[in-house]
């Protein structure tokens, strides 16, 4: 909403000036944006800081402090103490919440443990009377264990499972293993539930039973069909009594069990005797199994947990060494660091826009359509980055790609100003600077925060030679972002053509300063010097301007510009020679070495070179200054008017 002063009262009061920044690392966070809006760098810079010393995994605080152009080594930023910093945290919280967790079961355990003591035996009996039934399917199973969840009060009715002591200590017989399975589910024609789990600590009970009962039994039960079979519990009746001392349970017919009562009894006698501990050996030895399993788990997840925090740390200091670069606009070292990555980093969106970033700094723009168009493809959404790939479009003439760029962004986000910066370029490159201008400021309109937006709008009136407004945008992308060379780069170049070589040189190395390493501006930087009649410096700038950029035509035709005035012919000829390898067909190049052989009174060649470079269609303001230039060829140097060439 654009209402900083009231976000800043929000998280620092007026009224409680010691008061602590709210929600830790995000608030400063927040506060160092507020900061960097408001032009107050040193701030933002010591807030954004702050919040990365209390989440060294805030991202976005480094991000910003390399926009600032204040970041420390991302080395130093994200090292091995942080990593094992992050793992004592990590570790220290986690041991805080397992001991919640413990104190919680506690304290469960014992609400539970109380409920089941205050059942008696006879309650139990009575409630297992009740509730006894025959599970459909497993006639043999009775689900005798459900009275003890019924009977647990409310503070833990929401617990479904029954309590683990009764489960293991069960009377019921385990089910017999079937050996025809399919058999047996064509019987039950798949409507049987799911076995009933067994505990692992439940006692063998199987050498009770009478072997060959049993077999008898389950043969009878799975071979013949139920209307051939007596009824189970008069076969059973009219064998030897139970033994008081066995753990039979009673195998039930598929329909309700007409068994007397006493026989109930005597099996609920036996399962409320039966409700015991395991023996202490047995507890013994899984306690240990147990412990010795918790400690690998736990040292297995220590390790992964190291692990994971070193490989995050070691990615995230690469893309940070790399992004400090290039926000330094060293751009060569920058790709270097992002070329250590893995392929599968390296071929992501945002991997892969800043690599064309770096190319488009580095005025390679086959190289930097080449990465902006691999990141579009990969990831189409993203608008980040694609204002510059428009003017990478823009610079290579490419009207076709760049208005379907256009159109797609358009369609992803029309309220986004990187669509309607696309939009004015595609207006810019066929000449209607007007509605470019519209488009541009459509962009200002929905987002004022975007320097690059305030920077087109100033070279659209540059254009239009409207230099007061041209002026006045460029200084809002300074209040924006003052380290935002291209708009240093505009300054001085109204100032140039309004002959003001002081500002325009003032402005040129405030740019220069930011982007030491840029080759155009280092050329303009030298044309301010050689137009204040500064040629020595000049001649530097250019030299370096060339050995920065060797295949940047600009600063040689400039730098023989400054040798025709200090009438050093032969070196200019040289140096335009030079150029000519390179950017052949420049009519501007050929204009001035027809001006050179004429001084050198080489007259053939010098009509030559004027022909050459009408015949390469030369701008309209330039045409007329070349055919009077040769027209007046044979003529005495003293007879040229001054304004020629």
């Amino acid at each position: 909403m654009h209402l900083l002063r009231e976000a800043e009262e929000t998280l620092c009061p007026v009224n409680e000036p010691n008061i602590e920044v709210p929600n830790g690392a995000t608030g400063h966070y927040l506060l160092g944006l507020i900061y960097r809006y408001t032009g107050r760098v040193a701030a933002a810079a010591e807030q954004f800081t702050q919040a990365l010393t209390l989440d060294p995994l805030l991202w976005a605080a480094y991000e910003e402090l390399c926009i600032l152009g204040v970041a420390e080594d991302a080395n130093e930023c994200f090292s091995e103490a942080t990593a094992l910093r992050l793992q004592q945290e990590h570790t220290s919280t986690s041991n805080l919440e397992k001991s919640n967790f413990v104190n919680e079961n506690r304290v469960l355990s014992s609400n539970v443990s109380a409920s089941l003591v205050d059942i008696s035996p006879k309650q139990i009996k009575q409630l297992h009377a009740n509730n006894t039934a025959e599970i459909p399917g497993y006639p043999h199973v009775r689900a005798t264990a459900l009275h003890v969840q019924n009977s647990i009060p409310s503070n833990v009715g929401q617990f479904d499972s029954p309590s683990p002591t009764v489960t293991q200590t069960s009377g019921i017989v385990p089910p017999p293993l079937f050996r025809n399975l399919h058999a047996y589910q064509n019987m039950t024609s798949g409507d049987a539930p799911a076995k009933p789990k067994v505990a692992v600590n439940q006692p063998l009970r199987r050498k009770y039973l009478d072997e060959a009962r049993l077999k008898k039994v389950t043969g009878r039960l799975f071979n013949q069909s139920s209307d051939s079979v007596p009824r189970r519990s008069a076969r059973l009746s009219r064998d030897t009594p139970i033994n008081s001392n066995s753990n039979i349970s009673q195998f039930g017919g598929n329909g309700t069990d007409h068994s007397s009562g006493s026989r109930y009894e005597a099996v609920d006698e036996m399962w409320t005797d039966n409700i015991a501990a395991p023996s202490s050996s047995v507890s013994i030895v899984e306690g240990r199994c147990f412990e010795q399993d918790k400690a690998e788990r736990i040292l297995s997840q220590e390790s992964k947990l190291a692990t994971g925090i070193r490989e995050l740390l070691g990615l995230l200091r690469t893309l940070g060494e790399g992004y400090r670069l290039s926000c330094l606009f060293k751009c060569q070292e920058a790709l270097e660091v992002y070329r250590k990555l893995p392929e599968p980093q390296f071929n992501t969106g945002w991997v892969l826009c800043q690599v064309g970033k770096a190319y488009f700094e580095l005025v390679d723009y086959l190289e930097a359509d080449h990465f902006f168009e691999l990141a579009h493809r990969l990831s189409p959404c993203t608008l980040e980055g694609m204002d510059i790939y428009s003017t990478v479009l823009y610079h290579l003439n490419e009207e076709m790609r760049l208005s379907y760029l256009a159109q797609e962004l358009i369609s992803v986000d029309r309220l986004s100003p990187q669509a309607w910066c696309a939009v004015g370029n595609c207006f810019s490159l066929r000449k209607d600077h007007e509605t470019a201008l519209k488009n541009f400021q459509r962009a200002v309109q929905l987002d004022s925060r975007v320097a690059y937006s305030h920077t087109l709008c100033g070279h659209e009136f540059s254009a239009l030679e409207d230099y007061e407004n041209s002026v006045k945008f460029y200084r809002c992308a300074l209040q924006v972002d003052e380290r935002h060379y291209n708009a240093w780069y505009g300054l001085g170049v109204v100032y140039l053509r309004q002959e003001k070589f002081e500002f325009a040189e003032h402005h040129f190395r405030r740019a220069f300063q930011i982007n030491p390493r840029s080759s155009v501006l280092m050329c303009y930087l030298g044309m301010a010097l050689h137009a204040l009649q500064r040629n020595e410096d000049a001649l530097e700038m250019m030299d370096k301007a060339i050995f920065s950029d060797k295949k940047n035509p600009l600063p040689k035709y400039q730098k023989a510009l400054i040798l025709v005035g200090l009438q050093d012919y032969p070196e200019a000829l040289d140096e335009l020679e030079r150029l000519r390898e390179i950017a052949p067909h420049e009519s501007s190049m050929y204009a001035l070495m027809g001006k050179i052989y004429k001084q050198l009174n080489i007259l053939d060649k010098a009509v030559f070179c004027f022909g050459i470079a009408l015949d390469l269609k030369p701008p309209a303001a330039d045409l007329a200054i070349i055919k009077s230039a040769m027209e007046k060829v044979h003529l005495p140097d003293e007879l040229m008017d001054d304004d020629d060439l």
